[in-house]
């Protein structure tokens, strides 16, 4: 199967496949090996087709392993008062690392804070890592915040969206690369629809249903 990629990925890709090719004319073996990194390299980029449901829903901003819900104060100071459910998902070197919209909305801010780059999967990093803030706000005006980590070794977060640009949910957003962490605030009085340890899919898995709709079956591909 062949994959389609984020941008972010061909200089990656392509730098590593010259330079297997170069290599493998001199030492053969070592060429092998790097030749196999520079289709890890290809695989860790793959943007992958999503069926999103249609309905208003929140889904899954990335893939991976929900490592942490409950109830928290935004990452940022916000002008009205908010309470907020957090969830955190952990995204090792193996999973899909394009982010994608949690719902449609508005994008009232983007800040990017600089910090440390301790393991993600530690619940401290959503304080101490390097981060990069995302406030939507949806058309009834709550408010949904995204925070892009970056984890270990992860050393640099792609955000591809603007202030004041009107988002659509499951639509990719940025990319964070080589494992990481995607933190999602949602109102308090919504109900979570997923447990701790559960996977997720990004742009698919529906992780809240503010509306109560008891159907869900509609999607599109995006």
């Amino acid at each position: 199967m062949i994959f389609r990629i984020h941008n972010e990925g061909w200089v990656f890709f392509i730098s590593s496949l010259i330079f297997s090719i170069i290599i493998f004319f001199f030492l053969p073996i070592l060429g092998l090996i790097f030749l196999t990194v520079s289709f890890y390299v290809y695989y860790f980029f793959r943007d992958p087709i999503r069926s999103i449901p249609k309905e208003d829903v929140i889904v899954s901003p990335a893939d991976g392993i929900v490592t942490y819900i409950g109830d928290s104060e935004p990452p940022i100071s916000l002008n009205e008062k908010n309470n907020f459910l957090k969830i955190s998902i952990f995204l090792n070197i193996f999973n899909v690392h394009v982010n994608r919209m949690p719902t449609s909305g508005t994008i009232k801010n983007i800040n990017y804070v600089h910090g440390k780059f301790i393991n993600a999967t530690l619940n401290k990093s959503s304080e101490d890592n390097e981060k990069n803030i995302i406030t939507l706000q949806k058309e009834n005006k709550d408010i949904i915040i995204i925070t892009q980590i970056a984890g270990l070794i992860a050393r640099r977060i792609v955000c591809d969206v603007k202030e004041k640009q009107q988002v659509y949910k499951g639509h990719r957003f940025g990319i964070i690369k080589f494992g990481s962490r995607v933190d999602l605030y949602i109102p308090s009085n919504y109900k979570p629809l997923i447990s701790l340890g559960q996977v997720v899919v990004g742009g698919e898995t529906i992780m809240s249903n503010p509306n109560n709709i008891k159907k869900i079956s509609n999607s599109i591909k995006n």
